[in-house]
């Protein structure tokens, strides 16, 4: 079967695997105003994964792992310290860092380097802190999926993409028109973690074929009306250029699948 691309809105991705294995990332559902499915809707799952502590990423994880209790997560040391004082147990949470490949529920999954941050506080006090992570899911024979989390441009995506070959990219291009930066403290922020000129570079150097912009709640603000156009323009002197893939929240895309190496 082919692989199946969901936007849930801002960072939050179901995948379906060509082996028919339901993948959830960032899963940040019941209070997204534009997610289309809630914690309530899911009838199964096989794996979950988790980029970073902060709460439009980490969402309900907490939720899902307590609804399906054989649910496995991958994630960062601050993530699975958090949920095991939540009391989620600790021999259902896979914590890895940057680089160290693992196969769980029959999906490879690479923790890849990202520039931001990852932390959480509990309300008694206890704070939990960790590298974030990128993650490169092995989806079918020829799709390579790439997850950036929140990260910021750094040169060595790259060598991420010489060295693991990613052919979709989910990439996080500007804010949600609702996540202005209060929580933090911020009144506005100017930026996201990536302006729609660093994304497109972003998705050259790791060689792309498809680009998927997220961390957004729609699709027609101007960063990612910008960051498509940036590729489109690409694409007139290099055809080889990443092709943009503009998804509303709800939206599915399923990359064309080829003949390729197989993962590992």
């Amino acid at each position: 079967m082919s692989v199946s691309i969901r936007f849930l809105g801002t960072a939050a991705f179901e995948i379906i695997t060509s082996a028919g294995k339901r993948i959830l990332i960032d899963p940040y559902l019941d209070e997204n105003p534009v997610s289309p499915i809630k914690v309530a809707d899911l009838d199964h799952l096989d794996l979950l994964l988790v980029t970073h502590a902060a709460h439009d990423h980490l969402g309900d994880t907490e939720a899902i792992l307590r609804r399906f209790a054989d649910l496995k997560l991958i994630c960062g040391a601050d993530v699975r310290g958090y949920l095991i004082h939540r009391g989620i147990s600790g021999d259902r949470l896979r914590a890895i860092p940057w680089g160290m490949m693992i196969e769980e529920a029959g999906v490879q999954v690479r923790p890849v380097e990202s520039h931001h941050w990852s932390y959480i506080q509990t309300e008694d006090g206890h704070a939990f802190s960790s590298i974030p992570l990128g993650f490169i899911i092995y989806a079918g024979e020829g799709v390579r999926i790439y997850h950036s989390g929140d990260t910021g441009i750094f040169s060595d995506l790259e060598l991420i993409g010489e060295l693991y070959k990613p052919t979709v990219g989910l990439i996080n291009v500007g804010v949600p028109r609702e996540h202005r930066g209060a929580a933090h403290g911020v009144p506005e922020y100017l930026t996201g973690e990536m302006t729609a000129e660093e994304a497109a570079m972003a998705c050259r150097w790791l060689r792309l074929d498809y680009a998927i912009p997220c961390h957004h709640d729609d699709p027609g603000l101007p960063e990612i009306v910008r960051f498509a156009d940036l590729l489109k323009e690409a694409r007139r002197t290099d055809p080889a250029a990443p092709r943009e893939v503009i998804l509303s929240p709800g939206q599915t895309f399923s990359p064309p699948v080829g003949e390729d190496e197989e993962a590992g």
